[in-house]
């Protein structure tokens, strides 16, 4: 329902919240998807996109207040791209997360049948990431910022006061590392002229471990004041363990590096899982919830089942952390994974957690399951865990090849999730039930685990 407020304003109703987060309205009989909002909500908004079958506005003024809403805690919210649901109630969080997964198994998959589980909530509502980025931006009148995206914008950087999904220290090290660039006069990059020097800001920081890392990111060259930064940044904050240089001179905004340089320590940080340590560098990929990825893989595990006969095909390893985890319960564990840096860190914490009955592969998943050596055909379990766009056709038709006993699929977009397992379904799989787990409160973002067994 909607009322012509003249203009592009109009009155509406919110009824629901989207996959992606936004809310849903209704207009002369077309869907709205509104940018702020919460179900129950009557609300003042200008449509922004009009299209055959949807339109798309913006919410200016809250008419009526939902009871799911409830003071957000950041000063940024609203103009943050992160936390776009802080102000609903977080049950309720969970409750539409829950409802986004039957939608995509339903709708996507044509799945009715399976039994989704109610979502395990993170044990920590804020300061649950290990890792943040932090872009540094060149503003029109010449200044700079530091800090994160405005929402919907890859160009515009505000400067970050606190944000409360990392720790504390982390805060204070970005208002430090601004306050410093600014002090030496150290160009600062601009995305739309491709000029100046420094990129990203990107802090690593164990939970069980008391172990820091700070990656500064920049154009290629060295950094300048570059003593004086170590020396200063370490002595004002003794947590930092490691400091660590990326250079990325290409073009894609991207917070990684072509050329690495160790400033001070290690080069890495070690996170404790179950009994398991795992080094982390800059440019690994690692689970950011390092508490709540725990509650993610036992979960995986108890679905698995596997027994000391199983041998295991682990695709998509990125650092090893699931197939090292499970190879002290199976027979062996094959990890394929395409990043080379990430299977050269995979090697080493097998080492570092003594696990010799896994070995590690590097290349894509297609092409390893296509030309796969003579000794590496016998497993009977494959675990994936890939990422948001899921598995391409290719490597899932080589799984289903394979037909192995079990598929434990690990997954960060329902949506790709239900696609995947319509064609594994349709190819004789059965999927009984999953498990999602929320590893990113106040977004719209879910994980959830299923394990597919033959018909």
């Amino acid at each position: 329902m909607g009322v012509n407020l003249g203009s592009k304003r109009v009155e509406l109703v919110i009824t629901d919240l989207a996959f992606d987060g936004k809310a849903v309205a209704h207009l002369d009989g077309k869907v709205v998807f509104l940018t702020g909002g919460l179900p129950g909500e009557i609300v003042e908004a200008e449509i922004t996109r009009s299209k055959p079958r949807y339109c798309e506005g913006v919410v200016h003024r809250i008419l009526k207040a939902s009871e799911l809403r409830i003071p957000a805690i950041c000063s940024h919210f609203g103009q943050c791209g992160g936390c776009t649901w802080q102000d609903l109630i977080y049950q309720q969080q969970l409750e539409f997360k829950k409802k986004q997964v039957a939608d995509c198994l339903q709708r996507i998959g044509g799945l009715m049948e399976v039994r989704i589980h109610d979502v395990v909530g993170s044990v920590e509502l804020f300061n649950y990431r290990n890792k943040m980025e932090f872009s540094f931006h060149v503003t029109e009148d010449g200044r700079f910022t530091l800090g994160l995206h405005s929402r919907g914008r890859f160009d515009d950087i505000f400067d970050l006061d606190k944000c409360f999904l990392q720790s504390e220290v982390s805060n204070r090290i970005v208002q430090w590392v601004r306050e410093f660039v600014g002090r030496e006069r150290i160009p600062v990059y601009d995305v739309r002229k491709h000029t100046g020097f420094m990129r990203f800001l990107m802090i690593r920081q164990a939970k069980r471990r008391p172990q820091l890392m700070v990656n500064i990111v920049t154009n290629y060259g060295e950094i300048p004041s570059r003593e004086r930064l170590v020396r200063e940044l370490t002595d004002t904050f003794p947590q930092i363990t490691t400091i660590v240089h990326n250079q990325n001179g290409q073009k894609s905004n991207v917070a990684t590096g072509e050329i690495e340089t160790v400033l001070f320590g290690s080069g890495y940080i070690e996170e404790r899982m179950f009994d398991g340590i795992f080094r982390i560098r800059a440019n690994s990929f690692f689970q950011t919830n390092s508490i709540q990825t725990e509650t993610l893989y036992r979960a995986a595990f108890e679905m698995l089942n596997p027994d000391k006969n199983d041998r295991v095909l682990d695709l998509y390893c990125g650092t090893g952390s699931i197939g090292i985890l499970i190879s002290h319960y199976v027979d062996h564990v094959t990890g394929v994974e395409l990043v080379a840096d990430a299977v050269e860190i995979a090697r080493e914490n097998a080492v570092v957690n003594k696990v010799q009955n896994i070995t590690f592969h590097q290349g894509t998943v297609r092409d390893f399951l296509k030309i796969r050596p003579a000794s590496e055909t016998d497993h009977n379990i494959v675990i994936v865990d890939p990422p948001r766009a899921g598995l391409h056709p290719k490597a899932l038709a080589r799984i289903i090849k394979l037909k192995p006993k079990k598929i434990l699929y690990i997954s960060c977009n329902p949506a790709t999730f239900a696609r995947d397992a319509k064609e594994l379904v349709t190819q004789g799989y059965r999927l009984p039930e999953v498990k999602p787990v929320d590893m990113f409160p106040h977004t719209m973002h879910i994980e959830l685990v299923g394990v597919f067994h033959p018909d």
